[in-house]
């Protein structure tokens, strides 16, 4: 039946297509032309310019961002796309039995190539459909339907790790799937919070043990992470450090987080999956700042104020002279002229002082207070709590007033701007470079 062929072939790039705008929405994506296979495989190759040349289902695609390469994450996730939608693919015209094939499409797309990043295996059959349950497509499932309950009138959380195939803990008797009939058990959501405690499942999908994170992680404590984590989730990344686990955490916020490999790698926030690539942004982050110190005091402070839905700013000046461009003369530390105002009073608490040398409770304490806080590339503090001057009214007119701020105040350096729904945006040159 050619004609219905045609159509399935047509179904599976549109669903492909939706896939890739879906995750990678800045991100410049169009069919150029056909392609000899039409088999559902999915083909691409790197371009010296950082652009993707892609095939599949007999159409060519072009990718690329706007004069920067895609990261290895972001390439991970296109081939698991591939994957989820070839195994699909592949169901209709198998002979196996409805049972088999209708397990591949439970659940919603984008959760099935998020689950497919964390683990492959369950799709690398060409010649036959996945034989095994989807063991992180599960866990997610149960998140998503966690996050609409709630006790007490506040939202719960919860978390699991999922154990690596080498990894074999004693199965207790009568233990359970972790699946979706779980979420019924109205006792399951007062077990683990995940942020102390959280789920242990194994290889094969059976919740075998319930453990103090802090505990779990305590093998790996002391090694060092790829990139800073929120210090809420520091043991979470830490636990999936080695042996190829993956953790998932359902925070008091209503976000999904996923962490593998010793760093967030997915979150689910605002209705929708956004690839984190922290590793990735910090890495750029601190080549930008330079010194490696104040790079990572402001990220982690960052992200600690994005978790406890804190808003700040940080501002590093190129050269401290614009400070003055930047900052009311008397929100200015150090300065004499400031006469006897409410805040200028306190402001000998704070002089000389640098970043690096700080505390970070202290550094994220004065970030909380209303305005920016401004340094210089040596960290010196130059202000806090200072509310910066725009000269950009079209700007303000379709942002608020701390992106307009750390938009402007990115023309003399770079921001780090912390937004109350939880967002980290890094600034630099008058345009943002990334949010996360």
């Amino acid at each position: 039946m050619p004609d219905t062929l045609e159509i399935v072939h047509r179904l599976y790039c549109d669903f492909f297509e939706r896939g890739v705008r879906y995750f990678l929405p800045e991100a410049r994506f169009a069919a150029v032309g056909r392609a000899a296979d039409t088999s559902p495989s999915l083909s691409f190759h790197s371009r010296t310019d950082g652009a993707l040349e892609l095939e599949w289902m007999g159409v060519c695609y072009h990718l690329e961002h706007s004069g920067r390469p895609f990261t290895e994450d972001q390439l991970r996730l296109l081939g698991a796309m591939g994957a989820v939608l070839s195994a699909r693919y592949r169901s209709i015209f198998f002979p196996a039995s409805a049972a088999s094939t209708s397990r591949l499409f439970e659940g919603l797309q984008e959760d099935r190539f998020v689950s497919a990043f964390l683990d492959y295996f369950p799709y690398l059959d060409e010649n036959g459909l996945p034989s095994d349950r989807d063991v992180a497509a599960d866990a997610i499932e149960v998140l998503r339907e966690s996050s609409l309950i709630t006790y007490e009138n506040r939202r719960i959380s919860s978390g699991v790790i999922l154990l690596g195939e080498a990894e074999h803990l004693e199965v207790p008797p009568g233990a359970l799937p972790y699946g979706n009939t779980l979420v019924a058990i109205k006792s399951f959501h007062r077990l683990c919070d995940g942020l102390h405690t959280v789920f242990l499942v194994n290889s094969d999908g059976l919740l075998v043990d319930l453990v103090d994170i802090d505990q779990f992680a305590s093998a790996c404590d002391g090694a060092d992470l790829p990139a800073p984590s929120a210090v809420r989730y520091r043991p979470h990344c830490q636990a999936t450090l080695s042996g190829g686990r993956t953790c998932l955490v359902l925070t008091p916020n209503g976000e999904i987080k996923v962490f593998a490999g010793g760093v967030q790698v997915f979150h689910f926030l605002e209705g929708r999956w956004h690839i984190s690539d922290v590793k990735e942004k910090y890495y750029e982050f601190r080549r930008a700042v330079g010194d490696f110190r104040i790079a990572e005091c402001l990220f982690s402070a960052a992200l600690n104020l994005a978790e406890n839905r804190r808003g700040g700013l940080f501002v590093l000046l190129d050269e401290a002279e614009s400070a003055r461009l930047l900052v009311a003369s008397e929100d200015l530390l150090g300065n004499s002229a400031a006469g006897s105002s409410s805040k200028a009073q306190v402001h000998y608490l704070l002089c000389n002082r640098s970043v690096p040398l700080l505390d970070l409770n202290v550094l994220q304490s004065i970030a909380r207070v209303d305005g920016g806080i401004v340094m210089d590339r040596h960290g010196q503090l130059l202000a806090f709590g200072a509310i910066l001057r725009n000269a950009s009214e079209s700007i303000a007119a379709q942002e608020g007033g701390r992106t307009t701020a750390a938009v402007h105040a990115s023309r003399f350096g770079l921001a780090l701007k912390i937004s109350e729904d939880g967002i980290v945006s890094f600034y630099r040159g008058g345009g943002k470079v990334w949010e996360l």
